[in-house]
């Protein structure tokens, strides 16, 4: 079993509470899905958020699931580069995996998808 950085990012429509926590929900659902991870095979989860997102922590979202109450998060803002992707929230779900690194999968949702078109579905 090794180490293994699987990444995602999604958007929201507005800089609201409700959105950023549910999309969080979401992105972590599907990676975690996609990949056959459970909170127990997680080292940690690194959030970050464009920064036009300020409205709540995307960790807030995370931890209303009973079962992540012990996976350490962390959240920062995004580099502000011109012209990057605006409303973005991107995970970083650092887990154990029998997997190599070739057959992890990405997770890209809505508008982040063209992030990195090579790994999306």
């Amino acid at each position: 079993m090794s180490l293994r950085g699987i990444r995602g990012a999604t958007t929201v429509s507005a800089n609201e509470s409700e959105a950023i926590l549910n999309a969080t929900r979401e992105l972590l659902g599907e990676m975690t899905e996609k990949n056959g991870v459970r909170p127990a095979d997680i080292a940690s989860v690194f959030a970050t958020m464009s920064p036009d997102l300020n409205a709540t922590f995307p960790a807030r979202g995370i931890r209303t699931i009973p079962e992540w109450k012990e996976v350490p998060l962390m959240c920062a803002t995004e580099v502000d580069v011109p012209g990057a992707l605006q409303k973005c929230i991107r995970l970083l779900i650092l887990a154990n995996s029998d997997e190599d690194a070739s057959g992890i999968q990405h997770v890209y949702l809505r508008e982040a998808r063209q992030l990195r078109p090579d790994l999306v579905e």
